[in-house]
């Protein structure tokens, strides 16, 4: 027997744009509206699309001891990022790691003043919970929120959210705000899984409701389904937990070195400390086995997830597999992402994969595939 999905605050909305619902990570969520997943896709890039995401998971993290230091000190033991050095009103992206090195997943922490503010996958929100309040309870109360989380993406999503909350046109990127809409409180942060500018918006489920119609009645507005999320964020280069990064998979092989601080790194004044420092650290230093890449695919065929990638047409044995892939409609072409040892992992390189018992030539290429859109000042 099939278990109810769970709604969003957004969910009536959903159905009076005509979304067409699947369900995702326990949620029945919009695959695409009736505009189409391609012209969602290029409306983000030349407008505004808003994404209903209120099925992420948001976890509230405080010091017990009221002194955020002590939270901070607190989230370095689980995970290798800089949180100390996290000014009040900014965002960092980072990762929850395993003792093998692996991530349990990635997210987003905003430093709120009196508390931190992760933002973590749906699929994950359960067990991300369950460890955080193993390994850090002592020290903090960890406590789930639950809001509507909507995000407006676009080079237009400033000044159509302007419109609603001026404090945004003051925001750059990466920066958190306590806002207020509709007698509620909430937080606005400036930041995206598309690779254009945009902004992701917490509040309580009426409010968040509210202002997601009064976002629709924008002239530059559309809606956008899980469809489109996806392809846009394929095009930026960003990982998809589960897909391009999972417990088995370090930081540093999947790329996202860049987001652990020499502060954390040997040599460093809190070097470690975190789970699966080991292997990571060691990677750091030394180089992983193998590495996330971009791949461009030769002609029109999209190569999808679960590809295996070979080192020459005729190999018997894969050196890699596709991890994310499928059309860049702002490319007009197909675009995936993979891993690969090391030594192939060059931009430049060619490799093959297997699609439908047919060798496809593949390039291996820098990430991201499109230039990112972020307003940094």
């Amino acid at each position: 027997m099939t278990a109810s999905l769970h709604e969003t605050p957004l969910h009536a909305l959903h159905g009076e744009a005509g979304a067409r619902m699947v369900p995702f990570a326990g949620y029945s969520m919009p695959l695409h509206y009736p505009l189409g997943l391609l012209k969602e896709h290029l409306h983000t890039r030349q407008a505004a699309g808003l994404f209903d995401v209120s099925h992420m998971g948001q976890i509230a993290v405080r010091a017990r001891s009221g002194d955020p230091g002590d939270a901070a000190r607190a989230l370095e033991t689980v995970m290798p990022i800089d949180v100390l050095g996290l000014g009040v009103g900014r965002q960092r992206y980072g990762f929850l790691t395993l003792q093998g090195g692996g991530i349990l997943d990635d997210l987003m922490l905003a430093n709120m003043s009196d508390h931190y503010l992760l933002v973590v996958n749906a699929a994950n929100k359960a067990a991300d919970l369950a460890h955080l309040l193993d390994a850090i309870d002592t020290a903090c109360t960890v406590e789930p929120v639950e809001r509507a989380l909507i995000a407006l993406q676009g080079p237009g999503a400033e000044a159509a959210l302007a419109r609603h909350l001026p404090v945004v046109a003051e925001m750059r990127f990466m920066d958190a705000r306590a806002i207020a809409f509709a007698g509620e409180e909430g937080v606005a942060v400036r930041s995206g899984y598309t690779g254009e500018d945009g902004f992701e918006v917490a509040l309580p489920p009426a409010s968040g409701l509210a202002l997601a119609r009064a976002l629709l009645s924008e002239p530059e507005v559309k809606p956008i389904g899980l469809g489109a999320r996806d392809s846009l964020r394929l095009e930026a280069g960003l990982c998809l937990h589960g897909s391009d990064i999972g417990p088995e998979t370090s930081p540093v092989e999947a790329g996202l070195a860049w987001a652990i601080p020499k502060v954390r790194r040997r040599g460093g004044d809190r070097a470690g400390g975190f789970p699966g420092a080991e292997r990571i650290l060691a990677e750091l230093a030394e180089g992983p086995a193998r590495l996330r890449v971009g791949l461009k695919p030769e002609g029109r065929t999209p190569v999808r997830a679960g590809a295996a990638l070979y080192g020459s047409d005729d190999a018997s044995e894969p050196v890699g597999r596709v991890t994310s892939g499928g059309f860049g409609p702002s490319l007009d072409g197909p675009v995936a992402m993979g891993v690969l040892p090391r030594a192939l992992a060059v931009p430049g390189t060619q490799v093959f994969a297997e699609v439908r018992g047919q060798r496809l030539p593949c390039a291996v290429v820098p990430l991201p595939f499109r230039p990112a859109g972020f307003k940094r000042s």
